[in-house]
């Protein structure tokens, strides 16, 4: 670490104390999106050195970590930090190739790109990408790194670095701008010739390593989470989470309805009969409820009163969607307006940068909205390495390229999304928004706009519910075409969204993934297929002894042509039977387990 004044802080190194201990305890997770509780057990050695410095090192079971610590009585300005990982050179990086937007630095990025690998020796030194990056080594381990604890300063990018990664970070804005259009957004148009100005007296957020001897061994790995501070919430009980839907995906392009689709209150309404069929807990307006520049000027085709009145009555909780420079100018009126509204979540978007001052914005938004009992969503955003443990209340971030993708381009590919278990979930909760209903193998997609397609089959739409991570999911489909599949659309609406336990039973990094979660005693098994046709057996060794029924969605025998095509069926099964199942390109499954009454 360099400061302001040029000294590093590594100059001159003499220790003076060494601290080692050892930790094992137990973290309760508010808003379980793996498991409820996690078993935080590490080894620490902090070197504190003669100089106004220490640093901390933890070896877990899941990986190891340092950070910085500082004793400056005043504040400090740090110019750059050293951050460096070396690999071999036969090494595979999977990693979200970002493209840089146009008139403005790199730095700028709603963090949503296509993972992809590359050896190690083949990256460009000019590559820019995000953390996490998941190494696949040549002795069959893999690595993961990321920055965790992320706090008053700025995010970690990665760069090829010669034999290895190097850490890169945002430069402090001096200077920004609001950018008119559409949804305006500060973009920064002058940077500082330094990261941070912070408190000279703090620890710096974590440099991390996740380990995993096996490809199933990283999607449940707990280690960003683990490193989040501390609960800033004392009772997150009022925290609401589950599945909701959202019209802005698919342009609210509804069919079969005696009213003019659209943003007002009879589509509203319809949404909210929808959600409460079919076991959903919440309905999302999206952006066109309100003026973007104003949460107070409401849409006049909108009876925010009378929609607010027929979700009670009908137990669905509204979400509301909004600029972040909005949400920022107008936060405590507009929290308490909500409030009155009884809105329980909102989504806030548009940030696009881990700099220092937008990663207090996250911080910020977090607190009040706990303060208001409100949970929030970021859109947008980098993903969260530890922050929802330290914000229970920030229930999940976008931070992934998902189904929205599809409407303008063919990179939501089943490559990517099975990817996305072993790469930026590793970060914690995502919001994918899946659900698309129509359905197409590659040869078949286009991007259509309003309600688009997905590359892939229905079932592998529907196994994103069990793979990905989310306390809050959100059904993209539209809504028209799922009134036409009742039993399909039952059977999503029965999946929670929190778990008891989770398990990776199969899987290789970039080819599939099997996924089996249990809420009590019933048990979800889920898999994610990439492009090319897989035969697998699923056991259920892991069942408790006893009868269970068993609803199976699977890819049906065309689905190799015909994308929509599924098969469901009911069958009784017990902890002896094996699956066998045929997941077509980009396919997928799901199999729902029940216990049966004695």
């Amino acid at each position: 670490m360099r400061l302001g004044d040029g000294k590093k802080l590594s100059d001159k190194l003499a220790v003076s104390k060494r601290r080692y201990s050892i930790v094992n305890e137990e973290i309760t997770v508010p808003v379980p999106y793996r498991k409820k509780k996690v078993a935080d057990r590490y080894n620490q050695l902090e070197l504190i050195f003669k100089e106004y410095f220490s640093v901390q090192f933890r070896l877990y079971n899941e990986g190891m970590a340092y950070r910085i610590g500082t004793r400056f009585k005043d504040s400090v300005i740090i110019q750059s930090e050293n951050a460096s990982f070396e690999l071999e050179d036969s090494a595979a990086v999977w990693f979200a190739h970002m493209d840089k937007r146009q008139n403005v630095d790199r730095f700028h990025t709603s963090f949503e790109a296509v993972y992809m690998k590359e050896k190690l020796a083949a990256m460009a030194d000019t590559m820019l990408t995000y953390s996490p990056v998941t190494v696949s080594l040549p002795d069959g381990y893999h690595l993961a790194f990321s920055d965790a604890g992320l706090y008053d300063y700025p995010g970690m990018f990665l760069q090829k670095n010669g034999t290895g990664l190097q850490g890169v970070f945002a430069p402090y804005p001096a200077k920004e701008q609001l950018m008119e259009g559409e949804f305006p957004q500060y973009i920064v148009t002058e940077r500082a010739d330094y990261i941070a100005r912070t408190n000279g007296t703090r620890m710096f957020p974590w440099r991390a390593v996740l380990v995993a001897k096996n490809d199933i061994d990283l999607p449940a790995n707990d280690l960003l989470y683990m490193l989040g501070d501390k609960s800033q919430i004392n009772d997150p009980s009022w925290i609401k989470y589950g599945k909701g839907t959202d019209e802005w995906i698919t342009g609210i392009n509804l069919f079969n309805v005696p009213f003019k689709a659209g943003i007002n209150t009879a589509t509203y309404k319809y949404y909210i009969d929808f959600a409460k069929r079919f076991g959903f807990d919440q309905v999302m307006l999206d952006a066109g409820w309100s003026d973007v520049k104003d949460l107070f000027k409401i849409n006049p085709d909108i009876n925010m009163e009378e929609l607010v009145a027929y979700a009670n009555k009908n137990n669905i909780r509204l979400m509301l969607w909004m600029l972040c420079s909005t949400l920022d100018k107008q936060l405590d009126s507009a929290l308490q307006q909500f409030n009155e509204w009884g809105i329980a979540s909102i989504m806030t978007d548009f940030m696009d940068r881990d700099d220092q001052p937008m990663v207090n914005f996250y911080h910020r938004i977090a607190k009040a909205c706990a303060d208001h009992k409100i949970a929030v969503m970021f859109h947008g955003a980098f993903p969260p390495k530890g922050f929802n443990r330290t914000w229970p209340n920030a229930i999940t971030q976008e931070g992934v390229l998902g189904a929205e993708w599809n409407i303008w381009s063919e990179l939501a590919t089943p490559e990517h999304n099975v990817a996305i278990a072993y790469t930026r979930m590793l970060a914690g909760p995502l919001d994918y928004e899946p659900g698309l209903l129509l359905n197409a193998q590659k040869d078949q997609f286009r991007p259509i706009g309003k309600n688009p397609m997905s590359i892939g089959t229905r079932c592998h739409q529907l196994a994103m519910f069990v793979v990905y991570d989310s306390p809050l999911q959100i059904f993209s489909g539209n809504i028209s075409q799922g009134l036409q599949e009742p039993a399909f659309m039952e059977l999503l609406g029965s999946i929670p969204t929190v778990w008891d336990e989770t398990r990776i039973l199969q899987g290789k990094i970039g080819e599939y993934i099997v996924t089996a979660r249990r809420k009590g005693t019933d048990w979800f098994v889920a898999g994610l297929n990439n492009s090319e046709a897989r035969d697998i057996q699923v056991p259920l060794d892991f069942l408790a002894e006893g009868n269970y029924s068993s609803t199976v969605c699977k890819d049906g025998v065309n689905a190799h042509n015909y994308g929509s095509d599924y098969v469901l069926n009911e069958t009784p099964v017990n902890k002896s039977v094996v699956y066998d199942l045929k997941m077509a390109p980009g396919g997928g499954f799901l199999i729902k387990l029940n216990v049966k009454p004695k």
